[in-house]
């Protein structure tokens, strides 16, 4: 059998573009690095560990069961790409004008002066919303929604998603090195193209939910 009979790699590519911009490994890393600072290298692989764990379970469960939560609520698919498109579209002007960075920066400094050296902020705020926020929820069930239920597109979405998260993982544990290797120029430009891209998917997003709706 062909090997496009198990796997659809056009969907895997599309899926690990869009996660990938989402969940921005590169960009979580700082945090990762600022939060764990002046501890261990073990309670840093731990922290590591369990908080892509915990962003995996949660991740899988809602692209699987999402669908079936909001159709309880009544949500139309059509609903979720135009809502889903636009939190994205928001997320990719702010990755655009460094807004997002900047948030993420004041967030991990305000919880830093908070509670010191964290015990475990695998869960909070790494696990969510850091790698399982609501962009990353929306994108995944959307992608789910519309592969269908076909073996080789959910291997695709899945192994989409495993990819992005172990490349969050390993970012998490070179995390100091990646920051000095990376620079904070390279960073910036990184950041504004992954940016555009995120705004031009969103955009086809809510293109799609608006055509869906209407016709």
């Amino acid at each position: 059998m062909e090997f496009a009979q198990y796997f659809d790699l056009e969907l895997f590519a599309a899926a690990f573009a869009v996660l990938f911009v989402i969940i921005d490994p590169p960009g979580c890393a700082p945090i990762f690095a600022t939060l764990t600072q002046g501890t261990t290298r073990k309670h840093q692989k731990d922290m590591a560990f369990k908080a892509v764990s915990v962003a995996a379970v949660i991740l899988v469960l809602f692209a699987y069961f999402g669908d079936w939560v909001f159709a309880k609520l009544g949500i139309s698919l059509d609903a979720l790409r135009i809502a889903g498109g636009i939190m994205l579209f928001v997320i990719g002007l702010n990755m655009v004008f460094e807004k997002r960075t900047e948030t993420r920066e004041e967030r991990a400094e305000d919880l830093l002066e908070e509670i010191g050296d964290p015990e475990d902020i695998s869960v909070f705020p790494m696990g969510i919303p850091m790698i399982a926020g609501p962009g990353t929820m929306a994108s995944l069930l959307i992608l789910s929604s519309e592969a269908g239920n076909g073996l080789p597109q959910q291997i695709a979405i899945m192994s989409a998603l495993g990819a992005v998260l172990i490349i969050t993982l390993v970012s998490f544990l070179i995390s100091g090195l990646l920051m000095k290797l990376m620079g904070k120029t390279f960073t910036n430009v990184l950041t504004r193209v992954l940016g555009v891209l995120l705004a031009t998917l969103a955009a086809q997003f809510i293109l799609d939910g608006i055509k869906g709706a209407l016709f």
